[in-house]
């Protein structure tokens, strides 16, 4: 199943435009066009602070974001904090780079962690049961004339599940921090 939703637009004249694709229930796809050029959306990405200003569900806020550089040949890892508006929600997840060609592809693991990075099960921090240990995470990046067409797939994940509506509300927020980053109908 397809599904497109139209936002409103910060101005009069400018359409942003979200495809979800829930076509797996083991896959979440999500693409979006940014009035912006590839290297700041892989920014986005890959850059702590950029990362901390747009992850993570509605309310959801980042006090901490490591991640290994991007462009290391050796497999590297990523670690992340959540607290939910209530406070009461701690969630830190790891993973490891799988394959990165900068300014195109980004692959990764993701699993929740303890603030080590010491992977822990999803149960134990109540998920339900079946979800995955780990997950995978492709972004793809596309130059489409100095704007940007991205693909998010996030493999072994659930398209109904909480956690895809939370990619949904990220991207929202990705496209706020720059300016720049609005996106735009392809």
């Amino acid at each position: 199943m397809r599904t497109s939703r139209n936002f409103e637009p910060k101005q009069k004249d400018e359409r942003t435009r979200m495809t979800d694709n829930a076509g797996s229930r083991d896959a979440v796809v999500i693409e979006r066009s940014f009035d912006a050029p590839v290297d700041l959306i892989w920014k986005m990405w890959t850059d702590p602070e950029h990362f901390k200003a747009w992850y993570g569900p509605d309310g959801a806020t980042i006090p901490v974001a490591r991640i290994g550089r991007a462009a290391s040949v050796a497999p590297v890892w990523s670690v992340w904090e959540m607290q939910t508006p209530n406070g009461a929600m701690q969630m830190w997840f790891t993973g490891e780079y799988r394959e990165v060609i900068e300014n195109e592809r980004l692959v990764y693991t993701e699993s929740m962690s303890d603030e080590h990075g010491n992977v822990t099960s999803p149960a134990s921090m109540g998920m339900p049961e079946g979800h995955p240990a780990v997950t995978e995470v492709r972004v793809d990046l596309v130059d489409v004339g100095g704007r940007t067409k991205m693909v998010m797939t996030h493999a072994e994940f659930r398209s109904d599940s909480p956690g895809a509506a939370g990619w949904s509300m990220a991207f929202d927020k990705l496209v706020a921090p720059p300016s720049s980053t609005r996106p735009v109908d392809p």
